[in-house]
């Protein structure tokens, strides 16, 4: 199995082609799991580590930057030249304390946000620093403009987003350069073949601006592993039932018309001699826009499908038939 490289958007930084993603590490998985994972997706050529702030997912303010210290700890243990073989990448914004500005992309809380995050990773510096979400109540300039100090600080390598609106990334991106301002050169937005919705305008923002693309959730929370049926009560310990984000993960994939599409999708996978894990993100990587998919896993044998999509040719007949069996995924609501 070998895992290729690429760039991150225009940027000169390369990463491999399969990301992975943390917001399993202190909660669903406990840290000798979570450096198992860590392991075997290095193993796998995987060198780009994505986590946040706010991380394990489905936890409390009091359980914030969990995470970060499980990576930190296991970057240690790779030796001197452990941490350069990675590009680690984290988010801010969401809360991670008990005061009121404790949260959001304001400059007094990304200044202060970069230092804790550096510190429980135990670097002097993340390769990619990123807004998990837009703050509406902050102005974009003054994000921008703290954002810019972390980067000519040395704290920050480059700087992305996540969950943004295409109008309110092309503001910013305006912005940063009637400013002069550090330019953001990514983005991590939700992607699958059960969410499409990405296709229709921050996509071809993306592919127009030259941004990195490292899409979160390709399978679906892991509806799209096939090991959920319909009908059926979600597994404890999951994504489906993790305090708050449970919640989430339900509202977003639970549903008739999600399974059926599995269903569907599963049959195309048999038909194939393929897992659909495997099927599902190789999808994703076929976009010529997309960077890096986000792999998540809350055991290191979860990660031998999804690794496999980086060796795995996706015929052009069989895309065509995922893409038309999920068109209505680039609509947003269900056909009425």
């Amino acid at each position: 199995m070998s895992i290729p490289t690429t760039r991150l958007g225009r940027t000169g930084l390369t990463v491999s082609r399969l990301a992975l993603g943390t917001m399993t590490f202190g909660l669903q998985t406990d840290e000798a799991v979570s450096h198992q994972i860590l392991d075997k997706a290095a193993e796998g050529g995987i060198n780009f580590l994505d986590t946040a702030d706010v991380y394990p997912l489905g936890g409390t303010v009091e359980t914030t930057g969990r995470t970060e210290e499980i990576i930190g700890r296991w970057l240690q243990k790779q030796g001197s030249a452990g941490r350069r073989r990675f590009v680690v990448a984290t988010k801010a914004v969401g809360k991670v304390g008990p005061n009121s500005w404790d949260q959001g992309a304001s400059r007094k809380h990304l200044l202060d946000a970069i230092d804790a995050s550096l510190k429980r990773l135990q670097t002097d510096h993340v390769d990619l620093y990123q807004l998990h979400s837009d703050d509406r109540e902050t102005p974009l300039e003054e994000s921008l403009e703290a954002l810019d100090v972390i980067v000519k600080s040395g704290r920050a390598r480059y700087i992305g987003v996540s969950n943004f609106l295409a109008y309110r990334l092309a503001r910013a991106l305006g912005k940063a350069e009637l400013h002069k301002l550090t330019r953001y050169v990514s983005v991590q937005p939700r992607y699958s073949l059960l969410f499409r919705e990405i296709e229709r305008e921050l996509l071809p923002l993306v592919g127009e601006e030259g941004l990195g693309v490292i899409p979160y959730n390709p399978l679906a929370g892991g509806l799209l592993t096939g090991k959920y049926k319909p009908g059926a009560t979600p597994e404890e310990n999951t994504r489906f039932t993790l305090g708050t984000a449970g919640g989430m993960y339900q509202d977003r994939y639970w549903n008739e018309r999600s399974f059926n599409t599995v269903t569907q999708l599963h049959q195309l996978a048999d038909e194939a001699g393929v897992p659909l894990a495997t099927l599902a993100v190789a999808w994703v990587m076929a976009n010529p826009l997309i960077t890096a998919p986000l792999l998540g896993a809350s055991r290191p044998e979860q990660l031998d499908a999804t690794l496999a999509a980086a060796d795995y040719k996706l015929d052009p007949a069989l895309k065509q038939k995922l893409d038309e069996l999920t068109a209505e995924y680039r609509k947003g609501d269900a056909p009425r």
